[in-house]
């Protein structure tokens, strides 16, 4: 299976940098989304991006252009997929969302169309009833900056086509990515389920006072050669999102440490606007944050 014309359905934080980073590797990328105006507002942010990539990856102006041109846009879903090989939605985290988009998705493009979800929390087994064509779906899942942080963590459900799994994980490493095969559905992937104990864990011993954030990333960094700690990592993920998990955990547990944690990130963060890198300050002050400072590892 080979693909020619991609959609990327939703233009959020992760859905415009795939559209982008498919197109400036060669596809013809349409961009949908619910209206116009959300659709020139992501016309906007690939501007922006087009400094990053000239930045990052030394991308010269005739390829930033030639990317241009290989991306359309449309808030029409049916016009949107008419012609797509393969379709990644990147709607919100919603399930039922993700649900009534699928069976819209499913009545609208054609038969030969795969669908994979970029969902970093939810499961294809999920939403494969939805879709009308299970065989034909799987989850495509990238980081936040994919044209450097590109990992393509490619997982499937039991009903998944393996030729489908395999022309994914090829497409995946088409579009200059690490591609990442899953050999079963896990909640997390490999990144998050790695990633969110370090953070936890980093997190609770903080709020129980063994040490400061500093302290914490130190250890870290020095014991592991890791570039930065879990509070850096924190602030670039954004403290919104961990406040938002440890919230959603703590509601359903009630847990006395999870209701602890929240109510020290909205104290002490949400409430001041100290929300990570985005705003300027979180756990550290940027853009020169202190474990960038020489002599934070002695």
């Amino acid at each position: 299976m080979e693909f020619k014309n991609v959609t990327i359905a939703g233009s959020g934080v992760l859905g415009y940098q795939i559209a982008f980073q498919t197109a400036f590797h060669g596809y013809n990328v349409t961009v949908y989304d619910i209206n116009d105006e959300v659709l020139e507002k992501a016309k906007a942010k690939f501007d922006g991006l087009s400094q990053a990539y000239k930045n990052d990856l030394k991308a010269t102006q005739e390829q930033l252009d030639a990317t241009f041109k290989r991306l359309a846009y449309n808030s029409d879903l049916a016009i949107a997929v008419k012609d797509a090989d393969l379709v990644i939605e990147a709607v919100p985290e919603n399930p039922q969302i993700k649900i009534d988009f699928y069976q819209k998705l499913s009545k609208a493009a054609p038969q030969k169309t795969i669908f994979a979800t970029n969902s970093s929390t939810l499961l294809p087994s999920d939403f494969a009833d939805a879709t009308g064509r299970p065989e034909k779906f799987l989850a495509l899942h990238f980081a936040n900056e994919i044209w450097k942080h590109n990992t393509a963590e490619v997982m499937g459900h039991p009903g998944t086509d393996k030729k489908v799994f395999d022309s994914v994980v090829a497409f995946s490493k088409s579009i200059g990515m690490v591609a990442l095969p899953l050999h079963k559905e896990q909640p997390g992937y490999i990144v998050n389920s790695l990633l969110v104990p370090l953070l936890t864990a980093a997190t609770d011993l903080l709020v129980n006072e063994v040490a400061d954030a500093e302290t914490i990333d130190k250890t870290w960094m020095v014991a592991t050669s890791a570039p930065i700690g879990p509070f850096a990592i924190l602030d670039i993920v954004g403290i919104t999102t961990a406040y938002n998990i440890n919230k959603m955990a703590a509601d359903a547990t009630n847990d006395p440490l999870k209701i602890k944690t929240v109510e020290y990130l909205k104290k002490n963060f949400i409430d001041k606007n100290k929300l990570g890198v985005s705003t300027g300050e979180g756990f550290y002050k940027y853009p020169n944050p202190a474990y960038l400072d020489k002599d934070f590892m002695k």
